[in-house]
């Protein structure tokens, strides 16, 4: 049988796409600098593409390369209508960025696949400002504008450790299930009764096991914590994206090594349903 044939017997399933912005980042630019960033460590001939459970990603995914900015709110256009054009052609894409301002639209072209989307966030931060820094769609919003359009069933966030009160009357308004860290457990198992999309900021994870990220909070989720809820999620997961990794902070690529194994468990976990 030839190459080709044996290929084509193994449709693409799933898409890798980069969203190379952070235009509405706080503090500190560089996460724009990321995709390129963990394609190189996920394709590392440190490593090679086999997760825990022992599926090979070597030629699983469609590589969607990345997406280049766009001014103001133009860009959230382009990431609902790229990622909507990758479900439609019935792949299942898992996102770079960039900061986390982009998981709104990616969450938008989701929904419509999706009705009863649910959503798991790992996060140091909830994200659920009304506004910030007198901007309705900083990193720091995302999830008030995807609770605030009813785009998902629930949103359950793990690792919060940086809660304001306002954010706490936000989750309290939109009905948000915290797994804040001085709650955390090691056997903790969350199930999903819909379809459940992955959100992951990087800053989730303790400095110590991933520094590169501008906003640095101690106390957080270990890399095997991280992995081992990843694997024990109950529900079928339909999408995932890596965010706010900046690479300027990682002078020695150790979090862009992370990211790329976050990245073939998330597949491994997708894939596996």
């Amino acid at each position: 049988m030839s190459d080709s044939s044996t290929i084509a017997e193994q449709p693409v399933q799933l898409a890798l796409i980069g969203f190379r912005y952070d235009e509405n980042s706080s503090f500190m630019k560089g996460a724009a600098d990321a995709p390129p960033q963990i394609r190189a460590a996920f394709r590392s001939e440190a490593a090679n593409f086999f997760t825990e459970n022992g599926t090979d990603l070597e030629n699983v995914f469609f590589d969607a390369g990345d997406i280049e900015p766009l001014p103001g709110t133009e860009m959230f256009s382009l990431i609902e209508s790229s990622v909507l054009t990758l479900l439609n052609d019935n792949l299942t894409p898992i996102s770079l960025g960039g900061d986390h301002s982009i998981t709104y639209p990616i969450v938008r072209a989701f929904a419509k696949k999706f009705p009863r989307l649910s959503i798991l966030h790992f996060d140091a931060h909830p994200d659920l400002y009304d506004v910030f820094q007198g901007s309705r769609y900083s990193h720091a919003c995302p999830f008030a504008r995807i609770m605030e359009e009813r785009l998902v069933n629930r949103l359950v966030q793990v690792g919060i450790r940086t809660a304001t009160a306002h954010q706490r009357v936000q989750g309290n308004r939109f009905g948000v299930e915290w797994v804040e860290m001085r709650h955390w457990r090691d056997n903790l198992q969350i199930e999903f009764d819909s379809p459940v999309y992955i959100s992951f900021d990087i800053d989730a994870l303790d400095p110590a096991f991933a520094p590169g990220v501008s906003h640095r909070e101690p106390g957080g989720l270990s890399t095997r914590q991280a992995v081992d809820l990843i694997q024990r999620i109950k529900g079928r997961v339909v999408g995932a994206d890596i965010v706010e990794f900046n690479p300027r902070m990682d002078p020695v690529q150790m979090t862009g090594t992370v990211c790329a194994k976050l990245l073939k468990e998330m597949a491994a976990r997708i894939l596996g349903d």
